[in-house]
């Protein structure tokens, strides 16, 4: 059975790959038929674009074809060309010494590789926008020789906020999420194969590229790498992320529960006060938990001064109690969370399952297994995948509490026995400005959140059985 499903999706992504190289040739040989059959305009269109839909009096269309091409002519020779021509080598010269004592700088090596990305994009997208153009000549062509008439410029325009409004609405959030979410991105997976840290700061120090190095020394338990720190790290991570989902979610689960149960009096005064928790900002809630139970804290002191302990307990200090105390106190923070979420969907579950359940005998905790729990699994599975994707990267209830410690000889670049993945990554990013082998991690968390929500949400009953409770 697994040799069958394996072969299916071997065959799958065979399929998909083959698909994409047909598209790509079925793309190609339609260039090529267009500047075969085309007339002298569309061919001239090749070179200059816009110049068949100007010659055909499609004005607005051609207008803008020949303006991104006069624009990206200018960019590429004016700006980008100077940047992509050195993004091989992310420079050569850095600072140098003039005969007076002052310094002269020459290439950046961060500007450099920022603007060698951009370059790289804006050509890939004039790539895109040349493909429109051949694209909108042959159309054009088409509807010619069908006796069609071409839309005139104020119908271009008119369509821009009517049958195309979708794409003029669209354009300016498409062109933010570039500038601003996949252009650092695509820079953050570049800087991973460079030496880029606190020895390499251009313009005064120029960084280059290292291949693979990075990810050697982070998979590597030689006395320099960082294999041991990583998987430590890691492993809580996960610990962490586990524990901090289901916990809470059952735990609110059953606070809510207990709340709607029939005869529960001051329903609204219970549901208040959990909420009190999401009110108060985590910042002030969980820093003055962390001094609370610090050594010389509240909590420390009235267990001496009562005579419970004869010394202070090493909340904070001590690696297991660190790590207990972060998960029992992301559930004060968390349950009241899910509460308010669970006690919707219970008021949704019918009744008669109930009533059906008691009449053939089942107790209490009969019917939350097989009535109660598989409906919440069934709508809240999502939700739960989310809060375990969120929890990777819980950055504040941990940086707040320990700000990753205690720390250890153990383990190297500053981790502590507390560090998630992410916080680990601040650390070098902003204390030890090792940008490079940050970006490394930032890497290793993105496929690990991928990984872990792909395979999960594969499995979620409501993706599984849509059917399901309907």
């Amino acid at each position: 059975m697994g040799k069958d499903a394996g072969s299916v999706s071997a065959a799958k992504k065979e399929s998909s790959v083959g698909r994409f190289f047909e598209a790509l040739g079925n793309d190609l040989k339609e260039i090529g038929l267009t500047f075969a059959e085309g007339d002298w305009k569309t061919k001239v269109s090749f070179l200059i674009m816009g110049f068949g839909p100007l010659m055909r009096k499609q004005l607005v269309r051609g207008i803008a074809f020949l303006a991104a091409e006069v624009l990206f002519i200018l960019y590429m020779a004016g700006f980008g060309w100077n940047y992509l021509k050195d993004i091989g080598t992310l420079g050569t010269v850095a600072r140098v010494v003039n005969d007076n004592g002052t310094y002269s700088y020459n290439d950046n090596s961060f500007l450099i590789l920022l603007y060698g990305i951009l370059s790289i994009i804006v050509i890939f997208a004039f790539l895109v926008v040349w493909r429109m153009n051949i694209r909108e000549n042959r159309n054009e062509e088409a509807l010619l020789a069908a006796g069609k008439t071409l839309a005139t410029a104020k119908q271009d325009l008119y369509s821009l906020l009517d049958s195309h409004f979708d794409k003029t609405l669209l354009a300016l959030p498409v062109l933010g999420i570039f500038i601003f979410t996949v252009l650092p991105i695509i820079f953050m997976i570049c800087i991973a194969f460079t030496n880029y840290d606190a020895n390499h700061q251009p313009p005064t120090n120029l960084f280059s590229w290292v291949g693979v190095e990075n990810f050697k020394n982070l998979f590597s338990f030689g006395t320099t790498g960082m294999g041991k720190t990583f998987f430590i790290v890691l492993g809580w991570t996960l610990v962490w992320a586990f524990f901090a989902t289901f916990l809470t979610y059952f735990l609110g689960m059953g606070v809510a529960i207990m709340i709607n149960k029939k005869g529960i009096k001051f329903k609204r005064l219970w549901r208040t006060i959990l909420v009190v928790t999401i009110a108060v900002p985590q910042f002030v809630s969980l820093l003055y938990i962390y001094k609370m139970f610090a050594n010389d804290g509240l909590i420390n002191s009235y267990l001496m001064k009562w005579g419970w302990v004869d010394a202070y307990i090493p909340f904070w200090s001590n690696p297991t109690t660190a790590k207990i105390l972060i998960i029992l106190i992301n559930c004060w923070i968390g349950i009241p969370y899910t509460m308010l979420i669970t006690t919707g969907l219970l008021m949704n579950i019918p009744e008669d399952l109930y009533e059906s359940a008691r009449i053939d005998g089942a107790n209490g905790f009969q019917m939350f297994r097989s009535i109660t729990l598989p409906y919440m699994l069934f709508v809240t599975g999502p939700f739960l995948l989310t809060q375990f994707t969120g929890n990777l990267n819980n950055f504040n209830v941990i940086y707040l509490l320990t700000q990753g410690g205690p720390q250890s000889m153990v383990l190297s670049n500053k981790a502590g026995y507390t560090d998630l993945l992410v916080t680990w990554l601040y650390k070098m990013t902003v204390n030890d400005t090792n940008y490079r082998m940050a970006a490394v991690i930032g890497i290793m968390v993105f496929v690990v959140t991928a990984v872990i929500s792909l395979v999960v949400y594969g499995m979620l009953p409501s993706v599984k059985d849509e059917e399901g409770f309907q």
